[in-house]
């Protein structure tokens, strides 16, 4: 990269600096390219289009290549496009979040010395010069979404116009180009977003938890960690970690983080000055009071939490506070936290109760994904019939198992990594019943909860908990929700 454009990128930190000209390729046609592509073009951009699948593969993508086209936009599809750099010069590279750092196309672009940003700094640096909105930033393995959406309930009760952007919702640019200015944005950023990122400066920040995932994607557990820890780089006010959770306070420490910038914890237990905690049933916060040293201010108690649900997870209490702790620090009363927590409720397929059948609780949180958010819900519950199963994308269950097993009543396995649960299951719980279900067709779910509802005793939760992805056999993990969901359904008596 010559001096001149390393000093031109520089420049490029507000939407109103000299985008013209400029000449930048997306990869990836998805909902988050698309965004960039879109904004790329209305400030005055060449921009070139790659995606290694063809133009009409879904209607929503032949859709956006119509409008890119309208704008300009030069497209190339196929394989061979996304396989090395373009031969014309390419002054930036602005990469899908999903896209690895060893994806060739942007292995050879580093090689080559190119500049490559993910689509969260370029909404970074096309804020407005004046009157941007602060961003509140969640990352974590487990329990970034729940938070997020827990985070803007909360700012939208102080009277504030806000969203959820990011990894969840509105693409992050959407929300940045929004016509009429957002007070606050909550901004829900996953491990490769983070990656790819390195000018934001949050107003508050948060990493919730940290667990193996991903690792084949960073490359290493270390890699992983490293790319959670840049939520809190160049934080204004707090950044906010996990007391039960000491590895994030450790990416605290380690943080480039703005002059007066505070460590804020959130805990379970009774929480010490400068963190946020649970006395008996209430939600306190000894961090943003005055005298914190010998006084808190009540936030919420577990009931305003508890919502249609019959009980309150731990998780959830946790992400809670978190939420609370960065509402906080954007400067929201007491009152407003506890309005907004009350208003929140949980999205689908998380924590989500089914029915109650025979004294037997069905519950589905097949947004259980990896094994660290399985045990999340697993523990929660005094005694489980667990539904596991399915692509585990190299995770080891063995901690998952061992945690869960005084919880375990009965095991029903299925998808394709089943028999490396079976394996924990058997070094772990080897007196808990498995039962392995091989069926991957469209019955198979009925199959499944018909095993499960035959294990259940009289107040016992069924736990679709399946600690992996559902590609085997669903097409995401909501549609493995409401097939679960309905099959226990079918098995309800009539006005369940």
């Amino acid at each position: 990269m010559t001096s001149n454009l390393h000093d031109r990128l520089a420049g490029l930190t507000h939407r109103e600096a000299d985008w013209a000209g400029l000449r930048v390729l997306v990869a990836g046609l998805g909902v988050s390219g698309f965004a960039a592509a879109d904004a790329l073009l209305e400030r005055g951009a060449h921009v070139v289009v790659v995606d290694g699948s063809s133009a009409d593969s879904t209607p929503e993508m032949a859709e956006r290549a119509r409008i890119l086209e309208i704008l300009d936009a030069e497209l190339r599809f196929g394989p061979d496009h996304v396989s090395r750099m373009p031969s014309e010069q390419v002054d930036l590279v602005v990469t899908s979040p999903g896209w690895p750092p060893t994806q060739p196309l942007l292995a050879a672009a580093a090689e080559a010395g190119v500049a490559i940003w993910g689509e969260v700094e370029l909404a970074w640096r096309m804020r407005p010069l004046e009157g941007a909105a602060p961003w509140l930033t969640v990352t974590g393995t487990n329990g970034k979404t729940t938070t997020v959406q827990m985070l803007t309930s909360i700012l939208r009760a102080a009277g504030e116009r806000a969203i959820s952007a990011g990894n969840v919702g509105t693409p992050i640019l959407e929300a940045i180009m929004d016509p009429e200015p957002f007070d606050a944005i909550a901004v829900e950023l996953s491990s490769f977003q983070l990656h790819w990122s390195d000018s934001i400066r949050p107003q508050a920040s948060a990493c919730l938890n940290i667990a193996p995932d991903h690792v084949d994607w960073h490359g290493s557990y270390e890699e992983y960690a490293k790319a959670k820890g840049k939520v809190y780089e160049g934080t204004e006010i707090a950044c906010i970690y996990n007391v039960d959770d000491p590895q994030t306070e450790r990416l605290v420490e380690d943080a480039d983080v703005q002059e007066g910038c505070r460590a804020v914890g959130f805990t379970l237990g009774t929480p010490a000055p400068s963190m946020l905690g649970v006395v008996g049933d209430v939600l306190a916060d000894r961090a943003f009071v005055e005298q914190r040293r010998h006084a808190a201010a009540e936030l919420a108690t577990l009931d305003d939490l508890r919502g249609d649900a019959a009980d309150v997870a731990p998780h959830l209490v946790a992400n809670a506070l978190a939420a609370a702790a960065l509402a906080r620090a954007h400067g929201v009363d007491a009152g407003a936290v506890r309005a907004g927590l009350r208003d929140f409720r949980p999205e689908p397929h998380r924590i989500a109760h089914v029915a109650t059948i025979d004294d037997v609780r069905w519950v589905d949180d097949s947004k259980a994904t990896n094994p660290h958010a399985a045990a999340a819900s697993l523990t929660a519950y005094e005694k489980v019939v667990w539904i596991a199963g399915g692509l585990l994308k190299g995770a080891d269950v063995d901690d998952l198992v061992r945690s869960a097993a005084p919880h375990l009543r009965a095991v029903v396995l299925m998808g394709r990594d089943r028999a490396a649960i079976a394996t924990a299951l058997a070094r772990h719980a080897p007196d808990v019943p498995v039962v392995d279900v091989a069926d991957t067709d469209t019955g198979a779910m009925d199959r499944i909860v018909t095993e499960a509802a035959q294990l259940a005793l009289a107040g016992d939760v069924v736990l679709l908990a399946p600690a992996a992805a559902s590609m085997d056999m669903f097409v995401n993990y909501g549609a493995r929700g409401d097939a679960f969901a309905e099959a226990v359904l079918r098995r309800a008596p009539s006005g369940e």
